[in-house]
C-alpha cells in the first residue's frame, strides 16, 4: 500500500466554505435543488418478507420516473425494472424529521419468492427541468424465510444508527432545527422520510472518517469527509452511518468469501427477536451505536442458548426506545436526565441515555464485553490523528489469529486503517505485559483482551486553542458527569483517556467475539488478508457450533 499524501485534499472550497463544512449544519430537504428539480422517496418499512408488498412514497418535480432494483450483494443482481411511473410533488411538514413526511403512496411492488434475503438498492430516475437526469436512492431489506438455517450467517443492519444520523429534513440525534430557536438536535426521529444522500450509494473515492493523509505537526484539524460532502451535495453524516459506508461492505465480503448470508434490521430484533434463534452465527458490522432494551434481550438470549455473536463494530453507547409501532426512534442523549419523561413517570431503566448510566443498571459490557464510554475516538480530527491505525496484538496465540502470522506487539490492519474512527473499550490493567479487565470494569467472567489500542474522548493538544479542535469536549464532560457526578476538569481528566479492544468470552452455552472498531470493514474493503483471515476464523468457529 502506498504512503498516504501529506496534504489535505482540495475539493474546491474556500476557507469559509471549509469552515462551514467542518462546523456548520447542512442537510437535505424538499426543494433544495431549486430550478433543476428533484425526486425523493422512502418506503413504509425497513424490511419485508417474500410475498410482502412494498409501499413507496415518492415526491418529484417530474411527472414520471423509472425504477431499478438491484440486490447489493457479492454480485449485483437486477431483480426489477419499470419506467413511465406517474409521480407528483408532495407537500412536506417543516418538522418531517420528527413527524415523518406524510406522503401518499405513489408506487407498489411485491417482494418475489425468488428474491433471496439481502439488501436491495432502489434507484429512481426522472428528467430534471434542465433535461438532465435527477436521481434518488433507497435501500430495503428482504428478510430470510422462517426456520432453522444451519451453515448460514445472519447479518443485522445497524438501522438504529442509520436513523440517528440521517440528516434528511434537518434534524437527527446530533444537529437539528427543533427547539425554541430551531437549532437543537431532536430526541425523536422518524423512519418516514428519505435517506440523506450517501447513505445508500457512494462513489468509491468518497472519503472515510479516519484520515488518509500524513498530518504534519502543528496542523489545525480538518475533516475531509465533511468537506467532500459539502462540495458534492452529500449528507454531512454519510461517513458516520448507513448502508453505503458500512453494512454493505461487510455483506459483500461475506458473500464473496463463500458464506451464505441473510440480512435483517435491528428493528426485526426488537419486534421479532426469535429471528436470531434460527442461526448459529449472528454478525454486527460498522457503526452500531443505538440499541433498544429489547434488542439487547434478543442478543443475550441467543448467546445464552448457544449462539455465536461476531461483532465487528463499535460505539455501543445509547439506549433508545421505539414508538408509533417503530416509526419513531427516541433518544434524548445528553439531555435525557432533564427531558426524558421516564425520569418523571415511568421505568427509569428505559431512559434514553448511555448504557453506563447507573440508573439503567445494565452496563454495555454485559452484552458485548465492551462499552463506548471506555473507548471512543481515534484516527481523525484531534483524536490521535497520527495513531497506530491498527490493533496492537497482545495474545497472538488465540484461535482468532490462526493463519495471520501475527506476533506479540504486531499491528493488525494498520495498512488498511481498521482502527477508528470510534472504538469500544474497558477499564483494564497490565500484568506481566498482558492486559486484563479491572475489577470495576463490569466485564463478563472469563473475558480475554486479545488486542488493545489507545483512544480519547477529548481531542486536545496544548499547542492549539480550544476552538481549533472543532469538536468540543462535550463527550468528556458528559461521561464525567455520568460516571463521576459532575463535569469538573479533574473528573474530565479521569475519564477522557480510553481504549479500543478485541475481546472474546463465553456466556451460557454461547460465545461472543468483539473486534471493536467501526472501521473493521475498511480492512475488508481494501482486501487486507490478515483482517479477512480473522473474520473467516470467527465465522468458521461459530458456524461449526451447531
Amino acid at each position: 500500500m502506498t504512503k498516504p499524501p501529506s496534504d489535505f485534499p482540495d475539493f474546491g472550497l474556500t476557507s469559509e466554505q471549509r469552515r462551514f463544512a467542518d462546523r456548520g449544519h447542512f442537510y437535505e430537504k424538499i426543494g433544495m435543488d431549486g430550478a433543476r428539480g428533484e425526486i425523493w422517496c422512502y418506503s413504509d418499512r425497513f424490511s419485508y418478507r417474500q410475498g410482502d408488498t412494498v409501499l413507496l412514497q415518492v415526491s418529484s418535480t417530474a411527472r414520471h420516473f423509472a425504477i431499478e432494483i438491484v440486490r447489493d450483494g457479492g454480485t449485483e443482481t437486477k431483480v426489477f425494472e419499470r419506467s413511465g411511473i406517474a409521480a407528483f410533488w408532495q407537500n412536506t411538514p417543516d418538522q418531517c424529521s420528527v413527524e415523518g413526511c406524510g406522503w401518499k403512496t405513489v408506487f407498489e411492488f411485491k417482494i418475489e419468492q425468488s428474491w433471496p434475503s439481502g439488501g436491495y438498492r432502489l434507484k429512481l430516475t426522472a428528467e430534471g427541468r434542465d433535461g438532465q437526469p435527477i436521481v434518488c436512492y433507497h435501500i430495503l431489506i428482504v428478510l430470510p424465510e422462517r426456520g432453522q438455517k444451519p451453515g448460514r450467517v445472519l447479518q443485522v443492519a445497524a438501522t438504529g444508527t442509520w436513523l440517528a444520523y440521517n440528516t434528511w429534513g434537518g434534524s437527527n440525534h446530533y444537529d437539528g432545527i427543533t427547539g425554541p430557536a430551531g437549532d437543537q438536535y431532536s430526541p425523536v426521529v422518524s423512519t418516514q422520510r428519505p435517506w440523506g444522500r450517501g447513505f445508500v450509494c457512494l462513489p468509491p473515492d468518497a472519503p472515510r472518517v479516519p484520515l488518509e493523509v500524513r498530518v504534519p505537526r502543528m496542523t489545525v484539524p480538518r475533516f475531509p469527509h465533511k468537506e467532500w460532502a459539502y462540495a458534492t451535495g452529500h449528507s454531512k453524516k454519510y461517513a458516520s452511518a448507513g448502508w453505503a459506508s458500512y453494512d454493505s461492505h461487510f455483506f459483500r465480503f461475506a458473500e464473496r468469501a463463500g458464506y451464505a448470508v441473510d440480512l435483517a434490521s435491528q428493528h426485526d430484533l426488537h419486534f421479532s427477536p426469535e429471528i436470531l434463534l434460527d442461526y448459529d452465527c449472528v454478525v454486527f458490522a460498522g457503526h452500531d451505536e443505538y440499541w433498544t432494551w429489547e434488542m439487547r434481550d434478543a442478543v443475550d438470549t441467543f448467546v445464552e442458548q448457544g449462539g455465536g455473536v461476531a461483532r465487528f463494530a463499535a460505539n455501543f453507547m445509547w439506549q433508545t426506545r421505539l414508538e408509533d409501532e417503530g416509526r419513531q426512534q427516541v433518544c434524548y442523549k445528553y439531555r435525557a436526565r432533564a427531558e426524558d419523561p421516564v425520569y418523571r413517570s415511568g421505568d427509569i431503566t428505559r431512559a434514553t441515555i448511555s448504557w453506563e448510566a447507573p440508573e439503567i443498571g445494565r452496563p454495555g459490557a454485559q452484552t458485548f464485553g465492551l462499552n463506548a464510554t471506555d473507548g471512543i475516538y481515534s484516527g481523525w480530527g484531534g483524536f490521535a490523528p497520527r495513531g497506530v491505525r491498527g490493533f496492537p496484538i497482545y495474545r497472538p496465540e488465540h484461535w482468532a489469529f490462526a493463519g495471520t502470522g501475527l506476533f506479540y506487539g504486531d499491528l493488525l490492519g494498520a495498512e488498511s486503517h481498521i482502527y477508528g474512527y470510534e472504538v469500544d473499550g474497558l477499564d483494564y490493567e497490565i500484568r506481566g505485559g498482558l492486559p486484563y479487565p479491572s475489577a470495576t470494569s463490569a466485564a463478563p467472567d472469563g473475558l480475554e483482551i486479545l488486542a488493545l489500542g489507545m483512544a480519547t474522548l477529548v481531542g486536545e493538544c496544548a499547542d492549539f486553542a480550544p476552538e481549533d479542535a472543532i469538536l468540543s469536549d462535550q463527550d468528556g464532560r458528559f461521561v464525567a458527569e455520568l460516571l463521576c457526578g459532575d463535569a469538573s476538569s479533574d473528573n474530565v481528566d479521569k475519564v477522557k483517556r480510553g481504549s479500543g479492544m478485541i475481546v472474546n468470552f463465553t456466556r451460557g452455552k454461547g460465545e461472543v467475539f468483539h473486534a471493536s472498531s467501526c472501521e473493521w470493514v475498511a480492512g475488508l474493503l481494501r482486501s487486507d488478508q490478515a483482517v479477512e483471515r480473522v473474520t473467516c476464523n470467527v465465522f468458521n468457529r461459530y458456524l461449526s457450533r451447531g
